[in-house]
């Protein structure tokens, strides 16, 4: 190896550098939004609840493409909100290609025996896919608020009298609730997803609000104003994430979010692996092709500089999955480099700095897990357990979420692809027979099996040079891409129960 030209290796040790100083970087984020979200939580103890004082008029928008097994109960929800009657207009945007439009048109005659002003629209095509639903409900709505609940959702009763009271504030454009999660202990791939939203809705979004800096309308249970949509531009469907893109137009125009940690809505996690994959590159790609899209007007705008920081940051966020797939292709080589180069030494001593990052990290989930377990000792057992899976598992979809966030940059286009809900709540129930399940392995299985491998041989070159500084990564690596390959290939050929 010493015979290769000394740039080489310099050029492997410059981007290894710098992949390793943007997950630094993202991580003293991560830890100022701890900062604000514990500083919030001490003066949510003395605010009061609000009440509503009079009720306004209420669109609740369903957008619905092909959802056999959840469709009615998500009627019957929205049915049994806690709220008058005749202030609440339903509109069920049923883009379905099934059966589904048979199960709602059933389903609605029945709520509308009970009083309640529910609509079933159909449109001709499928344009702008959840974005145009949405925008052609906004067209004909009534209401000056409009609720919005995805198929997989069901909120509670009190859900509209905890969240409308906000607006009492007249600069206030939207009131976001957080998720939570039906099913989340049906399998270590459902625990695992749930772990990182929860960090999402605790730390990111309270954080976030908390701090005043922008966040997102998370694409369901929120309420916005109409009025805030319509002075933004209404429902775009130039992204995969319409929901993060009318955010920063809204916000970008001065209207004010507000998150609600405490008020949440249930819904349901995907459980199969490659649905989890299918939803993530979704959201990579979407935010990556909103960061195209706005950050420009983000460093032109008049904003704070911390807001411009944390909004650039919170665009940026799928690039983290490109750093740590450059560090994964390059440990082997770094292995290499350490043992052939000695003098390089000082180098791999001041990187060493950097790994402060995972600290970081690990301070940003565990906080984040405070609400889970009023029990210290259950609380530290759980996180235990599930940061190590959640890391692993995370790391594992560097590959799929990298190439989503590259091409989302490039602003190379591509269909709007569901993330398919089966209504599976507990473990008894069945779900590979869901004509939703897709029975074919994707190609990026196949790759993920390989960087998986490529992984192990990292474990054994650090037995084979005794360097044992990157054998964490390469265990978590390996762990991560065999249960994610393994997992989804088990899933399809799992025998029929």
């Amino acid at each position: 190896m010493n015979s290769y030209p000394i740039i080489i290796p310099i050029t492997i040790l410059v981007i290894y550098f710098v992949c390793l100083l943007l997950i630094f970087l993202h991580s003293l984020i991560q830890l100022h939004l701890v900062y604000h979200y514990l500083k919030s939580q001490q003066l949510k103890r003395k605010n009061h609840t609000r009440a509503l004082q009079e009720f306004p008029l209420v669109t609740i928008q369903l957008p619905i493409y092909n959802e056999l097994y959840v469709a009615e109960r998500l009627l019957n929800a929205v049915a049994s909100l806690d709220f008058p009657k005749e202030c609440l207009e339903i509109q069920v945007l049923d883009d379905s290609r099934d059966e589904t439009p048979q199960i709602i048109a059933a389903q609605i005659q029945a709520i509308k025996d009970q009083g309640i002003n529910i609509t079933h629209l159909q449109r001709p095509q499928r344009v702008g896919y959840k974005a145009g639903a949405l925008a052609y409900g906004l067209e004909i709505a009534k209401g000056d608020y409009l609720a919005i609940f995805d198929a997989d959702f069901l909120p509670y009763p009190d859900f509209l009298l905890k969240t409308l009271p906000y607006f009492t504030d007249q600069q206030v454009g939207l009131v976001q609730a957080r998720w939570n999660h039906l099913n989340e202990d049906y399998s270590i791939f459902t625990r695992i997803q749930a772990f990182n939203l929860n960090g999402h809705f605790s730390i990111e979004q309270q954080g976030r609000n908390a701090g005043g800096y922008f966040i997102n309308f998370n694409g369901t249970a929120g309420v916005w104003r109409k009025a805030a949509i319509q002075s933004a531009g209404g429902w775009h469907s130039d992204t995969l994430t319409e929901d993060l893109d009318l955010s920063y137009r809204a916000q970008l125009r001065g209207w004010k979010f507000v998150y609600l940690e405490d008020v949440v809505a249930p819904a349901e996690i995907p459980v199969a692996v490659e649905a989890i994959k299918s939803q993530q590159y979704r959201w990579s790609k979407g935010a990556a092709e909103t960061a195209r899209k706005h950050l420009k007007n983000i460093v032109q705008s008049q904003l704070p500089w911390l807001t411009k920081v944390h909004s650039l940051a919170h665009l940026l966020n799928s690039t983290v999955f490109i750093c740590v797939l450059c560090l994964s292709l390059l440990s082997i080589p770094i292995l290499l480099i350490k043992h052939t180069y000695p003098e390089f030494r000082l180098f791999f001593q001041v990187i060493n700095v950097l790994f402060i990052a995972f600290v970081n990290l690990l301070l940003f989930y565990f906080v984040s897990t405070q609400n889970k377990y009023s029990k210290t000792s259950e609380r530290i057992l759980y996180f235990v357990v599930m940061f190590p899976a959640f890391l692993c598992f995370s790391m594992s979809l560097a590959l799929q979420n990298s190439m989503a966030a590259i091409t989302g940059f490039l602003g190379k286009g591509s269909s709007f692809v569901r993330t398919p809900k089966f209504n599976i709540i507990n473990q008894t129930q069945n779900w590979y027979n869901n004509k939703y399940f897709s029975k074919k392995i994707k190609p990026f299985t196949f790759i993920e099996l390989c960087l998986a491998l490529y992984a192990f041989s990292g474990i054994y070159l650090a037995f084979v040079l005794e360097d044992f500084g990157l054998l964490p990564f390469h265990l978590s690596l390996a762990c991560g891409y065999t249960m994610l390959s393994c997992g989804a290939i088990y899933q399809v050929w799992k025998p029929k129960r």
